[in-house]
């Protein structure tokens, strides 16, 4: 009986063995599959010469393509433009979701169930297409670049996210806040913004990324070219039709190249230092006990 109880033991850790080695060939794989694009990617944004092959390393290395988004206006002015709706834009959505989250958790307002519910009546059902543009259009926001700034700015889905961290504050912090003559507003800068670093941090990257790699609302809302983001000059280049000018022995794959890599360098960047707030901030806000 011993005996048999002692191999059933050594099959199991057999059978453990085997998944451990079965999970890390597995995840090999996967990281090849997703590693070698984009080594590819990098290896031709520094190659000068027209390579589409697959390549370890650069045949004639060079900063030309780099150089070229940063110094050709028809490059330079989305890659901005990218950068001027990320942050403008974050931060209005920040403030619009953080205020509106905390006014949703004051118990004692006059129709906040009403407002909450219509919040989460509009998760489900809104205007449509045609309609939105129609009042978009009304108020004089189309082709402008605050169209792409202002309306993607309230997200309801964040701003629950927001409203369920908030309501896991300790209620005796607000309570202590009040007995001390501390106002409202008060309270939310001076305790609520605080214990929120995590939930800003997370929210906050998830807002940067849409607006970073926002392609539909310029495609809608603006014709203007000249208020185009990256990411719509980079489908023109991809597709060949919005090919700028290159000088010198630069070629057109090198520059495709190096406008994706710009393109994703920002988050790649951000996202190892935001990452322990990032899974922190969603697992509170959309976990409540």
């Amino acid at each position: 009986m011993a005996k048999e109880k002692i191999d059933k033991r050594y099959v199991n850790k057999a059978h453990i063995h085997v998944f451990d080695v079965v999970l890390i060939i597995f995840f090999i794989i996967l990281s090849l599959i997703l590693i070698v694009p984009m080594w590819k990617v990098l290896v031709d944004s520094f190659d000068l010469h027209t390579s589409y092959g697959m390549q370890l390393l650069p045949s004639e290395f060079g900063f030309a393509g780099y150089i070229q988004i940063f110094t050709n206006q028809t490059l330079y002015r989305p890659l901005m433009i990218s950068f001027f709706t990320t942050i403008v834009g974050t931060c209005i959505a920040l403030i619009l979701s953080t205020l509106g989250g905390y006014v949703l958790i004051q118990y004692d307002m006059p129709g906040r169930n009403f407002c909450a519910n219509y919040l989460l009546f509009t998760m489900i059902f809104n205007g449509g297409m045609i309609p939105t543009y129609l009042v978009l259009r009304a108020v004089g926001l189309t082709n402008t670049i605050w169209v792409v700034i202002l309306f993607p700015a309230l997200n309801v889905y964040n701003l629950v996210l927001m409203r369920n961290f908030f309501e896991g504050i300790p209620a005796s912090l607000f309570e202590a806040a009040k007995l001390d003559g501390c106002s409202p507003m008060g309270t939310f800068i001076r305790i609520v913004l605080p214990l929120s670093k995590a939930a800003l941090a997370s929210i906050g990257l998830m807002y940067a990324v849409s607006y970073w790699n926002d392609y539909t609302h310029y495609k809608l809302y603006i014709t203007n070219s000249n208020l185009y983001n990256f990411q719509m000059k980079l489908r023109g280049m991809v597709q060949g039709s919005e090919m700028p000018n290159v000088s010198g022995n630069l070629t057109e794959n090198t520059l495709q190249n190096a406008a994706i890599v710009i393109a994703i360098l920002p988050f790649m960047i951000l996202y190892p230092f935001l990452q322990k707030y990032f899974v922190q901030g969603v697992n509170v806000g959309a976990v409540k006990e």
